[in-house]
Order: structure tokens, then C-alpha cells, then sequence
């Protein structure tokens, strides 16, 4: 009996053994093209020359960085890319705070204040979610240039906000069928109307979704390329953009190490979000998967 359980419990040993080093395999080709990134964004160019991908630099340096941050052409712009990083950081914080509260908004409306024709409402609000980008590229221009908006920041964010609210939308309606609707029913006798309900008992419980609408919108939002380039022009670009002309951009040598740095410039945010709040997105997707 004692050497069954002996063999066993080796048999259990090999098993996680194996288990780990697959997944660490796995990892570490995973994250092959992020280390290429990084070692090459600190090398010489003189350095990338001599030596292949993966080596680790012999002497770090920094100035690809700063020149990615200060100094880099993008176009016939050479200010670097920190003016387009902060034009990403003003449109990314309000369009993902409005289109997560309209979508709030939308959800509660939708699961605790029923009206007639809400079901056809919302399924007309999901099939925003199958709508590929190219194809609402020109009404959403049309009604930028009636609107005056075409151009500028405040059209994007305003074109990312309407992209963007039939998935929080769908977000928090899921999460809000879960509430029961008996609270509601008990705020409303103790008389609490329409808006108190909203503010002083649905959004307290929806942090799990919020964290949820938030990162999914951020990254979105951050990494989107095509509204940039057609919605936006000139230094009011976002960082996706301006990324793309400097990496297009050469006068002589191509400065590998600065395209490099500038990428993970741009990819900072994100991969900062989702080694924060990553964990906090999986159990908010998790929190409506079952009703009661």
C-alpha cells in the first residue's frame, strides 16, 4: 500500500514537472518578440550590425529611447512621439469614461426598467458589436463634417464612444441580469427613483464589470489604428499613428533601435494595464456568467 502511494505521489511529481517546463517553453516563445524588442531598443546600431537578435547588448544605452521620446521623425514632424502619447492619454480617459457610464446607463435601463420594443432595442444595439470598422468609415465621416468635428480630437473620441457602447452596453446588461430584481423593487418602496437607484445601488455593485468595460475600452481605444489615421490629422494624431510614421520615416540610416523603443513606447499602457488589472478582467467577465 505504502509503495503505491510512493509511486503516486512520483508519478504526480514527473506530471507537474512536466506541466511547468511546457508552460515555461511556451512562455518564453511567447515572449520572444518583446525581449527582441527590448535588447535591440538598448544596442547600438553599430552593435545590431555584429550581432543577431537574441544576444544580450554588451554595453546598455539609452539614447534610442530618448530619441524616440524627444527627438524621432514622424513625417516631416521631428518632435518625437511624446506629443502624440499624451494626444492618446486625452482621448482615451474621456471616451472610455463616458462610454462606460452611457453603458451603465444602458444596461440597468435595459434589464430593471423594461419598456416596449427594449429587446429589439438591444439586439439592434448588439449587432453594433459584429459591425466591422471599414464599414462605418463613411457615415461616421459624413457626420464628423456636418458636425464640424472632422479632423480633430474631439471627433475621434466622439467616433470611439459611439463605436464603443454596444459592447459596454452588452457588458453591463449581462452583469445586470444577475442583480436581483427584488432590490430594485425594494429601493422603489422605500422611495428611491429612477436615478438614485442608479447612482446609490447598481454602480456600487458593479465594480467587477467596470474594471471590465474599462480595460477592454482602453485597449481598444489605445490600439486602434484605423479611426486614428482616417478621423484625425496633423499633431492631434494618436500615438498608433504617429508610430506607424516613424517606423515609414527614413532620412539614411534606419534606426532599428529607436523604431523599437518607440514601439514599446506605444505598447507601455497596455501591457501596464493588463499587468495590473488583469486578473480583476477575467473575474469581472466571470461575475455574470451565472444568474443567481
Amino acid at each position: 500500500m505504502a509503495s503505491t502511494d510512493i509511486s503516486g505521489a512520483r508519478a504526480s511529481k514527473s506530471g507537474r514537472i512536466i506541466v511547468y517546463t511546457l508552460l515555461i517553453v511556451m512562455a518564453a516563445y511567447f515572449l520572444l518578440p518583446l525581449i527582441v524588442m527590448v535588447f535591440t531598443s538598448v544596442k547600438t546600431l553599430d552593435e545590431i550590425r555584429s550581432t543577431n537578435l537574441i544576444s544580450f547588448p554588451s554595453t546598455i544605452t539609452f539614447d534610442a529611447w530618448v530619441k524616440a521620446w524627444t527627438s524621432a521623425c514622424t513625417g516631416v514632424n521631428c518632435n518625437g512621439m511624446q506629443g502624440y502619447f499624451w494626444n492618446s492619454v486625452w482621448l482615451v480617459t474621456p471616451t472610455v469614461t463616458i462610454s462606460t457610464l452611457l453603458g451603465a446607463f444602458n444596461g440597468y435601463v435595459l434589464t430593471k426598467w423594461r419598456f416596449k420594443g427594449s429587446d429589439l432595442f438591444f439586439s439592434m444595439l448588439l449587432i453594433g458589436c459584429f459591425i466591422p470598422f471599414q464599414v462605418v468609415l463613411l457615415p461616421m465621416a459624413r457626420t464628423l463634417g456636418a458636425l464640424g468635428l472632422a479632423g480633430t480630437t474631439t471627433g475621434l473620441i466622439l467616433v470611439h464612444i459611439v463605436y464603443g457602447l454596444s459592447f459596454t452596453t452588452l457588458f453591463f446588461r449581462n452583469f445586470y441580469v444577475t442583480i436581483p430584481d427584488e432590490l430594485v423593487k425594494a429601493a422603489k418602496i422605500d422611495g428611491a427613483g429612477f436615478f438614485v437607484i442608479f447612482w446609490k445601488i447598481m454602480l456600487p455593485l458593479s465594480a467587477p464589470i467596470i474594471v471590465v468595460s474599462v480595460i477592454w475600452q482602453f485597449t481598444q481605444i489605445w490600439n486602434d489604428f484605423l479611426f486614428g489615421v482616417v478621423f484625425s490629422s496633423g499633431e492631434a494624431q494618436p500615438i498608433t499613428v504617429a508610430l506607424n510614421n516613424l517606423v515609414n520615416t527614413s532620412t539614411g540610416v534606419k534606426e532599428y533601435n529607436v523604431d523599437m523603443a518607440a514601439a514599446i513606447i506605444a505598447a507601455l499602457p497596455t501591457l501596464f494595464v493588463y499587468v495590473v488589472a488583469g486578473k480583476y478582467f477575467v473575474r469581472g467577465l466571470t461575475a455574470g456568467a451565472v444568474k443567481g
